[in-house]
């Protein structure tokens, strides 16, 4: 299982994209965590913008699908994509990700 991470810059565009990545079984559950404060360097300048974060639970096999679908749905030019595995996960919830990601 892997733990996939972007970020978006509204709670709609989270919400919008949350919802085309579970109906596309590309993962099983994506949480949008409160908006934060981004630093980041872009285009030769320091930035600060607000954001949000999505986890996104999925499985490892899932995931180059599930890169490709983020950049092609996301507004950003270079949206973050960074994968977490997951060391241990119950075996009731891997079942659960595994059955409504097939």
């Amino acid at each position: 299982m892997l733990v996939v991470l972007t970020t978006v810059g509204s709670a709609g565009e989270g919400e919008s994209l949350a919802r085309s990545i579970v109906e596309a079984k590309l993962a099983a559950c994506v949480q949008i965590l409160p908006q934060m404060t981004s630093v980041y360097s872009w285009e030769g300048k320091v930035q600060t913008e607000p954001e949000h974060l999505l986890l996104i639970k999925t499985l490892e096999e899932k995931f180059d699908e599930l890169s490709e679908f983020i950049r092609a749905n996301h507004s950003y030019d270079v949206p973050e994509i960074v994968a977490i595995p997951a060391e241990k996960v119950s075996a009731p919830y891997l079942k659960w990700i595994r059955e409504v990601t097939s």
